[in-house]
This record gives C-alpha cells, structure tokens and sequence, in this order.
C-alpha cells in the first residue's frame, strides 16, 4: 500500500513542511532524486528555498512512468509557488505551468535567460527575499494543499498554482492550461488528410435573427476563466478604451516576440472584452501549428498532384524580390518545404498547403509569400469558423480590389433599413467622434453583400478620413462590424498622427516608406491624402437602398445551410474554398473551433507596400469589367500604385 510522504529537498521550507507533516504522516527525507523513492509512497513533495528548474524536469520525467503524483514548492525572485499537483495521465504538468507563468510575466525574455543561467550553478543560494516569516507562511499553505490531496479531498493545486508575494504575504490561486508543445506532457496527433477531411455537421443558430451557434452570454462563463490572468493566464491583460465612441476592450497576447494587443469593439464592454479574448485565441491559434505536428516536407514537383500551387493565391512581383533585404524568397518548386493538410470542397478532397500559407509567414526565413491573418476566423463550431473566415476573406478581397481597380462603388443610403440601431450607431459617431459616415457598396461577382466604409473628420485636428469594410449574408451586420472598426480607430490616434505628420507627409512621395499596418491608416490621416479617394468620395452618384444594392436572401436557421448556399455559389464561379483546421487544445477544450480559409483568386491583405500580392490574381484585371466599371481586362500597369487605405 503507498502511503509514505517522500520529501525531496534540504532548506528552511523543507524543514518546515516536514514538521507540520511529521505528526500525521509517514516522513521519508531524500536530498535528491538519485537517494532513490520507495515503492510505498504515495506522494512526492519536492521542496526547495529557490528556484531548481532542472530537479523539476527529472521528477517530470521519472515519476511520468511511476504514477505517484508529486507536488512541489519552492521560490523564484521574491514569489513563492507551490504546485502544481502532477498526476499520472493528466494533461497538464509543472513544466507547462512554468511557461504559462514565464510568458505572462514581464520581461520573459530576461527571465528566461536568468533562469537558465541560475540552472546552470551547482551551488544553489537561498533566494534573497526567502524571510523565515514568509516561507513559515509558505508552510502552513503547503500542508493545506498537502491534507487535501492525501486526505481524498479536491486540491486546489489540480491545474493551478498557489502564488505567494513574500514581500506582502498575499497570495492567490491562478489557474494555467496545459502547453500542446510541451516536451515532458503533450501528446499531439501528427497532421493527417483523414483528419483535415471535412463533414459537414448541423450548426442551428441560436435564434432566427442570429448567424451565431453559440452565445456571447454562454461564452462568458468561461473566456475570462480560462484565459485571462494576470500571473498564468494564456492572455494576460486588459485595458478599457474610453476614449472611443464604443465600448473598446483590448487583451493582450504575450509572445516571446513581444506583446500582441487584440480588441473587441461593440456597445458593451462586457461584451467587447469576451469579443476581444476570442480575437486573442483566434491571433494564437494562426500564429503556428499547435494543434498537430507537421510531418509533411517535400517539394511541390513532388506533391503537385495533391497539392495547392502557391501561385494561385497570390505571390511577390519578381521586382519585389529583388529589393535589398526583401525577407522572402520566390517561390521555387523544387524546394522541399513544410506541408499541412487542408480541405478542398471544390475537390471534395484533402490538400496539402504550405505551412507558411496556412499561419503567419512573415518573419520564417525561407518563406516565399507574406501572410498573416488573412482568412482566420473562430467560432463555437467548425462550420461556423468556416463561415466567418469566408466572410473575412471576401471583405478584405472586396476592399482591396475596389482599391486597387478604383471602383466608384455605389454609395449606399443607411438610412433606407428599417433598423433603428444603424442610425443612432452614426450618429453617435458624429456627435462624440466627429466624423461623418460614406457607405458603399463593395459586392464583388460573387453577390456575397459587401461594404467598404469612410469616416470623413468635420474637425480640423484629427485623422482626416479611416477606412474599413464590412462582409455579411447581412448586410445591415456588414455596415455595423465596419462602423465599429471605424469608431475603433478615432479620437485615439489623433495624438500619434501630429508627432509623425513628417514622416507620413514624406509617406505621400515616397511609398516605400509605408512599412507596416499602421502606417496605411496614418497615411491617410493626412488631409492632403484625401485626393486618392475621390473615386469613392465623389457626392454625385445617386444613393442605392439596401433593398436595391443586396439581392441575397436567407432564412435558414441553420448556419450549415447558408455555409453550404455560399459553398455552391462559390463552386460555380469554379472558386475553391480551402480549409485548414488550426484549432488548438486550448481553445477545443471549450468547443471552440478556429480555421484558416484561403479562396484562390481573391486578393489577400497585406501591410506594407513592399508586400503587395497581385501577380496570379487574374480576378483584380478581370472582375472590374465582368462588373461594368471597365471596357475591358485591366491591365497590370492599370493597377492603383499608391498604398491601399486599410488600417
């Protein structure tokens, strides 16, 4: 029977926790690993004064193949840990608490580093804000936590890790999910075509006015607990907005390559902070893969038959490869490189898309293309994932092939619904913001309703004119989610745009200067930027109603049937809808789904002007005649040359 206590470690918090322990349980002191563990012990507690990351890593590895649960406890820079308690067969272990604590932590970098470089000495020194007093209290949390596991009680150190300020005595419980990409717990499948194979399953909504299967209210119940903390959490930060004429909430997505901020933009900030949690799982999610292992690396010559040629979706002209220090290289068939695998329902079949297709390419080395979010969407179920994703990359199509082709789009009268929020939505806009609203009509061949939207200042300070867009089934959703987008950006850039008015005035002669996402919405902050849009500016065309401009109809109350009514639209303009799953443990845990769709054809978004992808997009020369803003096939030279206005 095991029942022994074995303590491993030698210090002032050992000392303590084994004479709280001593009076009820069997005591067996080890000062390391190698003294051996007995066969009749039942828990492990490994004890120490300071921070020993390499005798955590063995007690991972040794006691994995043992099954006796072990919890630790020790102090690293003034912070005392205890937990987490690791069982046999449970996903989640101290390694992956570490890196979710290390991640949510400031400066991770440095952390990490010092880390390492402590792990390195032999002689291990106390931590210095280790007081008797705090690892006295330290103690006395320990042996609580240690009563509850051997007492058959709940543990609360099960998935969390007690975190104890030894300066202040406070302390708090914090939560962590496990690391798919953990080396000592993770157990990813390997990337298969059989999984990448797509059924399409009943999504019903959760009410006939609604394109959602799951709701905002019943996401609440977890977002916040499952991912947003401040010690552990997968998201570790959040600011309100309130400058914005709407409720702005941004969390932020710490990454060793630095800190990525996501928001969420409604009426609500309830609502905008669970919106802006799952644009941070989303962000996540099409960073890289870890939801499977990548097992495919070949060459395209060798996989064509079963595989998505990269130049369909759009690549660099060869002018754009050659520039000094370009980051990307053309693509070379010949080359071996990492493959995933997608689905195809033109083909109804699996397709392998390059790695750096389906995630974020830019900054990979050897990539060939510039990607980013581009088509990436989440939601409470797979067919609806796939659907947001559609819609995201028909918007960002719509917008930059009107861009690009200088469509004069129709304007549209958002004052011809029969909705009562649209124009108290404008006019709050007008009145806190002080920017009028130019909606227009941006639906391309595939009659998929679309808008691209203006903000033009009636100040004299302040970004000039924002652009956004909008794509729905509904198009009064389309107009709301770009009036957010827009709201989003006044008022608190204004700052921003007079301390680098220079640089973007020099942004207008010379567009290699426009690097980055946010240099395209400052750039045409600038008042005298303001003459590139006048093909959409211009007051003289006549007002189209909603009724007039959309002619798509739905009223399924399944969102599986208006997935399947774009699909086959879709199918017969012969464009393919191709879709890689990036769901992640973390986020499937909660049923929530996140895909990566790429439509070969459409024009994906970029930011900069060095990255521009149009060469074997034939759709920006051909859709503007097939819609009748031209004579006749565009051509390449034809092409708006100046820095599209997306922020």
């Amino acid at each position: 029977m095991r029942n022994a206590v074995v303590v491993i470690g030698e210090g002032v918090l050992a000392d303590l926790v084994c004479s709280k322990l001593s009076a009820s349980y069997e005591l067996i002191r080890r000062a390391d690993l190698e003294d051996g563990i007995p066969e009749t012990t039942g828990l492990v507690l490994v004890l120490h004064d300071y921070i020993n990351l390499a005798i955590h890593q063995k007690m991972e590895k040794h006691l994995r193949t043992t099954g006796i649960p072990w919890l630790r406890g020790f102090v690293s820079f003034g912070e005392g840990v205890v937990g987490p308690l690791v069982r046999q067969g449970t996903h989640g272990c101290s390694q992956c608490a570490d890196m979710r604590r290390l991640m949510a932590g400031r400066d991770r970098e440095e952390m990490w580093e010092m880390i390492q470089k402590t792990a390195a000495h032999c002689e291990m020194q106390r931590d210095v804000w280790a007081s008797r007093t705090g690892l006295l209290h330290m103690a006395f949390h320990f042996t609580a936590e240690v009563n509850r596991v051997l007492e058959g009680g709940q543990p609360n150190s099960e998935g969390q890790v007690l975190l104890i300020n030894l300066k202040t005595l406070n302390s708090s419980w914090h939560s962590f999910l496990p690391d798919p990409l953990c080396k000592t717990c993770s157990q990813l499948p390997n990337d298969s075509p059989e999984a990448a194979r797509i059924t399409l399953q009943p999504s019903p909504k959760i009410s006939p006015d609604s394109f959602r299967c799951r709701s905002i209210v019943d996401l609440n119940k977890i977002l916040r607990k499952e991912y947003l903390d401040h010690k552990t959490g997968f998201l570790n930060e959040k600011v309100y907005d309130l400058v914005p004429p709407f409720a702005d909430v941004i969390v932020n997505l710490p990454l060793f390559s630095g800190d990525e901020g996501t928001a969420g933009r409604t009426h609500s900030y309830t609502v905008s902070e669970s919106t802006a949690i799952l644009e941070g799982l989303e962000r996540y999610c099409g960073m890289s893969p870890h939801g499977k292992r990548t097992v495919v690396h070949d060459s395209y010559r060798n996989l064509k038959d079963i595989a998505l040629n990269p130049i369909n979706v759009g690549v660099h002209a060869n002018e754009q490869y050659a520039q000094p220090n370009f980051p990307f290289k053309p693509f070379n068939p010949d080359r071996p490189i990492n493959w995933v695998w997608g689905y195809s329902f033109l083909q109804e079949n699996p397709i392998l898309v390059p790695e750096l297709l389906a995630y974020y390419s830019l900054g990979c080395g050897e990539g060939f293309v510039y990607e980013t979010s581009n088509g990436c969407a989440l939601g409470g179920s797979l067919e609806e994932a796939i659907f947001y994703g559609i819609m995201e990359v028909v918007e960002r199509d719509s917008f930059l092939l009107t861009w690009y082709a200088e469509l004069p789009l129709p304007r549209l009268d958002p004052y011809s619904t029969n909705d009562q929020e649209l124009p108290l939505m404008i006019e709050r806009v007008r009145a806190v913001g002080g920017y009028d609203l130019h909606f227009y009509n941006s639906t391309m061949e595939h009659g998929i309703p679309s808008v691209l939207a203006l903000a033009k200042n009636r100040k004299n300070k302040g970004l000039n004119i924002i652009s956004a867009a909008g794509a729905h089934l509904d198009p009064i959703r389309a107009v709301k989610s770009a009036i957010h987008e827009l709201a989003g950006m006044m008022l608190t850039l204004d700052e921003n745009l007079e301390k680098g008015k220079e640089r973007y005035v020099r942004m207008m002669q010379d567009p290699s200067l426009v690097t980055k996402m946010e240099d395209h919405g400052m750039l045409y902050g600038l008042p005298e930027a303001e003459e590139r849009l006048q093909f959409l500016l211009d007051d003289h065309r006549p007002l189209q109603t909603f009724e007039e401009a959309f002619k798509w109809k739905t009223r399924h109350t399944d969102l599986t049937d208006d997935l399947r009514d774009i699909l086959k639209l879709f199918s017969r303009l012969d464009l393919d809808v191709i879709v890689v799953d990036q769901t992640t443990p973390e986020i499937k845990r909660n049923g929530l789904f996140c895909v990566k769709v790429l439509i070969p054809g459409m024009l994906p978004m970029t930011f900069g002007q060095q990255f521009t992808r149009i060469i074997g997009l034939e759709r920006v020369l051909r859709v503007p005649m097939d819609l009748g803003y031209a004579k006749q096939l565009l051509s390449i030279e034809q092409l708006n040359p100046h820095p599209h206005p997306f922020p």
